[in-house]
């Protein structure tokens, strides 16, 4: 497990963060409904080269989970700048996933952050996206925020194991369902699917196009919640066509082939 023991006040609310290794800077971005121990697996082994920052989003693991609050994508990239102007990091790397891709994208376009390189794991980045099932929670929140303990834990675990090619292990059910559980993380969980909005990502998609610094795109052969094919639309608008695909992994590369991630990062 990474530990998260420093708290940033980002506008009244409080974000989780944590440190490891040392060397170039390379800050981690999660995704949703994930923390920063979607990493765990892979963070050791780029602690050896980098000095590793993570973080929990705002509405995520850690960080603030407040009713009635803004978890959406609108807002972190805002934390994400902050993040970076509070470490002190002006150019750093950047591996991220899911939401962190389209926080690292509208950072990038919206506010003006540049990093060294950038890697994407499956990010939410190309229209159009968001499942059935978002949108029935997006119609019926509250109705989802108070159902019976055991449905929600049982469609909270199909719902987790939906982001992976391979069975997830018992460990990962219980570290990514732990947030999501009791009086605060249940209705969290389902107040950040009701958030998630096309628009946040319409507003920066026609600006994409070649970055400042490499880019690096990897994406699940497997991928359910988002189809490669996605993938391939956003890489010939970032990278020239250049995709990675990860054979018998999908959404949740982390988990199905934790091992493509560090290759793809130590392969300079």
């Amino acid at each position: 497990m990474l530990t998260l023991p420093n708290r940033f006040n980002h506008q009244g609310r409080s974000v989780a963060w944590g440190t490891l290794g040392d060397g170039a800077p390379l800050a981690l971005v999660h995704g949703t409904p994930f923390s920063s121990q979607v990493w765990r697996r892979i963070a050791p082994w780029l602690a050896a080269r980098h000095r590793l920052y993570f973080f929990d989003l705002l509405g995520y693991g850690a960080s603030d989970m407040s009713a009635g609050e803004d978890v959406s994508l609108g807002v972190q990239n805002g934390l994400l700048a902050a993040l970076f102007q509070e470490w002190g990091l002006t150019r750093p790397e950047v591996l991220c996933h899911d939401f962190g891709g389209a926080t690292a994208l509208r950072a990038y376009y919206l506010d003006g952050l540049r990093y060294s390189r950038l890697t994407l794991i499956d990010p939410v980045a190309v229209a159009p996206w968001g499942s059935p099932f978002v949108s029935h929670v997006r119609r019926h929140e509250a109705a989802f925020a108070g159902l019976p303990a055991y449905a929600h834990a049982a469609m909270l675990a199909a719902y987790l194991q939906s982001a992976a090619h391979r069975p997830l292990s018992e460990e990962a059910q219980s570290i990514y369902a732990a947030p999501w559980t009791g009086p605060v993380g249940q209705p969290a969980f389902y107040r950040q699917i009701a958030q998630m909005d096309q628009r946040y990502t319409d507003e920066v998609e026609a600006a994409y196009g070649p970055m400042e610094g490499p880019v690096r795109l990897l994406w699940g052969e497997q991928d359910q919640w988002i189809p490669i094919e996605r993938g391939r639309t956003l890489a010939a608008k970032l990278t020239g066509g250049a995709l990675t695909p990860v054979p018998n992994a999908g959404h949740l590369v982390q988990e199905d082939a934790p091992e493509a991630v560090v290759a793809a990062m130590l392969d300079r």
